[in-house]
């Protein structure tokens, strides 16, 4: 425990902060998974809009610092791959 205030509220703070990325990387996952279940069932439209949720996640878990920007696009590549392939089944 800090004695010092300035350190105390750092503490209260660094807890926010990682409650809330916590939810971000958390919703980016869901986000990704329910693609995934859609992509596999084979329902295009859903997928479709899946798609682009997932992509808008991971792009703003990149802005935001929680992910690197390479592994955004590494993940961005894969889902597009996904979806590429059911429109040639």
């Amino acid at each position: 425990m800090p004695n010092i205030k300035s350190a105390s509220k750092r503490v209260l703070i660094a807890q926010k902060a990682a409650a809330r990325n916590k939810a971000a990387k958390s919703l980016m996952k869901t986000n990704t998974k329910k693609f995934d279940a859609a992509a596999t069932a084979g329902d295009r439209e859903t997928a479709e809009r899946a798609y682009k949720n997932a992509v808008k996640t991971v792009d703003r878990a990149a802005t935001k610092g929680l992910i690197h920007k390479n592994k955004a696009a590494r993940r961005k590549s894969a889902l597009t791959k996904k979806l590429n392939s059911m429109a040639s089944e």
